[in-house]
């Protein structure tokens, strides 16, 4: 049988010019607007989050293009990395809990946080039980993942000016 990751190379070569590109926009906006970011308590940890999220795409696509890896080590990569970026997305969540933001706005943002990540768990979970097509699971995992960085990093870059 052929790797799981057979047929995936375009995706995951995309993926990673994508995702760099994407984390070179995030340190432009980071760059340009340092001191108003680190102005506000939550921003620089969302930042990080954006960071973390757009190089777990980096991490996913590099995973993929190893060659002849087996399933269920890519698998365990998946759910590793999703589980690394739900941790630090957590952590940086309740830190602004704790820095006195609304509860509404702390609940939003874990959900938002958590959604990226969360293809990449379905994939590696479902590749770790045995069902290939789990891989599938990646697509949208790296749309949300992208979609998360955009979003974060127009924040950073055109909304703190507001």
């Amino acid at each position: 049988m052929p790797p799981v990751t057979s047929g995936w190379e375009n995706f995951f070569v995309a993926e990673a010019g994508a995702s760099a590109a994407l984390t070179g926009l995030l340190f432009v906006a980071v760059s340009i607007n340092l001191q108003r970011i680190l102005s506000f308590p939550q921003l620089p940890g969302r930042a990080a989050e954006t960071l973390a999220v757009l190089a777990s795409v980096l991490a996913v696509a590099l995973f993929g293009l190893t060659p002849g890896q087996g399933t269920v080590a890519f698998g365990a990569e998946l759910l590793g990395t999703a589980l690394v970026v739900s941790a630090l997305s957590t952590w940086v969540q309740v830190r602004g809990y704790r820095s006195g933001q609304p509860r509404s706005w702390i609940v939003s943002r874990i959900v938002a946080a958590q959604v990226p990540s969360l293809g990449y768990a379905v994939a590696g979970a479902a590749l770790l039980a045995g069902a290939r097509g789990g891989i599938y699971a990646l697509v949208p995992g790296t749309l949300f993942c992208f979609t998360g960085g955009i979003v974060n990093a127009w924040v950073l870059l055109v909304e703190i000016l507001r």
